[in-house]
């Protein structure tokens, strides 16, 4: 795109969020409430059912139900209000500042290396880190290493305790053992993680099912198991929204990640390290709306209730400059992300593939 070009598309975007920005107000908070209420209603009925665990359809049931507060805890109201979304509100919990989730990575860490570090370096190899989680290879400007021989393990392992990765990740743990980092920072910074976790064991593996009585190893067993659906859960709807074919990433060394960059190439860079995946409104609602993630990516300030608004006009723009603008339905995106963490584990990824990478 010549940068005359480059330049008009910014001034569209910027144009699409100051619209967006201007709409927002009572819609958003009564829409963000009514999550929270659906939350804690699923979380109540969940943990009561679980205390009648010895009947299995109920068991079952309550898995379901606390798995679905657990999700919708994390995605739609965590990570949203988290982000800043809704600080406007001026609500005295709901806000970036106060607001603590549901998960053993502590908030505040959480903001350093996703807020920060990932939505400003988003797709830069050797930047964003998330880009892999420092031990799976999915681009094929990451220089190959034996260990990814077993990646597809390594990912099944990460997917069914997703929260903890998390947690390692913000210690960038992969850096000390590859000797970047010190050991005695991290082991600092794992303090405040340390006491998260233990809250969060104590609360799912030892309040809830003494609460329980004799059905304590059905609460016992329902909570592990509702942490796992959220953890698989998590896991497929941000890897299908940054892994799948058509996501670009920018080489370590390349002008795009050292040099200056303009508005129009921020944009574009967000847009082209993203993926959108296509689905009905309560599949959006259960992915914290991260579905649309290239929109999250271009505007991660606005509330999450209006990507879909946001998303109907971006993708037209991104048409009418010949911006790819990669989308897909949720199985789509799951198989192509599988099929790139099995290509990529290989020493050597077929040539065409290596069109997805960004070129400076």
């Amino acid at each position: 795109m010549r940068p005359e070009e480059l330049e008009k598309f910014a001034a569209e975007l910027d144009a699409i969020g100051k619209r967006v920005r201007e709409e927002v107000g009572e819609p958003d908070a009564r829409y963000l409430r009514r999550v929270v209420a659906l939350q804690r209603s699923a979380e109540i009925g969940g943990r009561a059912m679980l205390f009648a665990g010895v009947l299995p359809p109920l068991w079952i049931a309550g898995v379901a139900l606390l798995g679905l507060s657990k999700i919708l805890e994390n995605m739609e109201i965590g990570h949203n209000v988290i982000h800043g979304q809704y600080d406007w509100m001026n609500d005295p919990i709901l806000n970036s500042v106060r607001y603590e989730w549901d998960i053993v990575c502590p908030a505040k860490d959480w903001k350093r290396t996703h807020n920060y570090e990932h939505h400003t370096f988003t797709s830069i190899l050797g930047k964003d880190r998330d880009v892999g989680y420092g031990f799976l290879r999915v681009a094929e400007d990451q220089p190959w290493r034996p260990l990814y021989l077993a990646q597809p393990l390594y990912a099944l392992g990460l997917m069914f305790a997703f929260e903890w990765g998390i947690a390692l990740h913000n210690l960038e743990f992969e850096r000390v053992l590859s000797g970047e980092k010190p050991l005695r920072p991290m082991l600092r910074r794992s303090l405040p993680i340390a006491r998260k976790a233990s809250r969060q064991l104590l609360k799912d593996y030892v309040l809830f099912p003494l609460l329980g009585g004799p059905s304590a190893p059905f609460v016992f067993a329902g909570g592990a198991a509702a942490n796992m659906v959220r953890n698989v859960w998590a896991f497929l709807i941000i890897f299908c929204g940054h892994f799948p074919d058509g996501v670009a990433y920018v080489p370590e060394g390349s002008a795009v990640a050292t040099g200056p960059e303009t508005r129009g190439a921020w944009y574009l860079r967000q847009i082209r390290g993203s993926a959108n995946i296509e689905g009905p409104d309560w599949f959006h609602v259960l992915s914290g709306n991260l579905s649309h993630q290239i929109e999250h990516h271009l505007f991660p300030d606005l509330p999450s209730y209006r990507y879909a608004q946001v998303a109907a006009m971006v993708e037209p723009a991104c048409r009418k400059y010949g911006v790819p603008y990669t989308s897909g339905s949720f199985g789509q995106q799951v198989g192509s992300v599988a099929r790139r963490l099995v290509r990529l584990a290989l020493p050597r990824a077929p040539l065409a593939a290596h069109a997805a990478s960004v070129q400076a």
